[in-house]
């Protein structure tokens, strides 16, 4: 099995890098996020992971040891596959689908391309006790929960007619001081100082 490659860019695009090894070229399949960090004509080294098929021989690469272990996760888990694995690395940061999943928020998994309901509730059941080490405290999740409260609050604040960015001030200094509101309660607030 391919570990790693370290070689110089051949070819690079958003989604695969052609990486020069001892006059070898590897065709590898890659992330935005990898993609970004790299640059043509410049050495590199890529964490890989190869998948063997019946009718393909595929290798894909991860600039951080992490990003490797969250496509792993990501592709054990059923109805998940490389392609699906590399579009969500792509869209969202690790933390993001970490915190995603801590949280049980199907609803961010499903904006990314081929990411239906059920593939997310699986995603979610599966790697819900396997995705912690990914640099999600306690702290983040609540700071996440605050994000849902806000978003919330400020979506009925439009429906009531007053324009989100005067009221995302406002949220942003109540829940400062009091980062345990619920929706309604921060709505109330939002109105009173209005």
């Amino acid at each position: 099995m391919i570990f790693s490659l370290k070689g110089i860019v051949q070819e690079l695009t958003p989604t695969y890098v052609v990486i020069e090894v001892n006059g070898v070229g590897y065709y590898v399949g890659i992330s935005l996020q990898t993609s970004q960090r790299l640059s043509l004509g410049k050495e590199v080294f890529l964490f890989t992971q190869q998948i063997i098929r019946e009718d393909a021989h595929l290798l894909f690469g991860f600039y951080t040891k992490e990003e490797k272990e969250m496509f792993n996760l990501l592709i054990s888990v059923n109805g998940v596959g490389a392609v699906s694995a590399l579009i969500l690395l792509s869209s969202l940061d690790l933390k993001d689908i970490a915190q995603a999943i801590l949280n049980k928020n199907s609803a961010l998994l499903q904006k990314v391309k081929g990411v239906g309901a059920k593939t997310a509730e699986r995603i979610i059941v599966d790697l819900r006790d396997k995705v912690e080490k990914f640099g999600v405290s306690a702290e983040n999740i609540s700071a996440f929960a605050d994000n849902k409260v806000k978003e919330e609050s400020l979506s009925a604040l439009e429906v009531l007619g007053i324009p989100k960015k005067m009221s995302e001030k406002i949220a942003d200094r109540i829940l400062k001081q009091n980062p345990d509101l619920q929706t309604e309660e921060l709505v109330k607030q939002i109105l009173k100082m209005i």
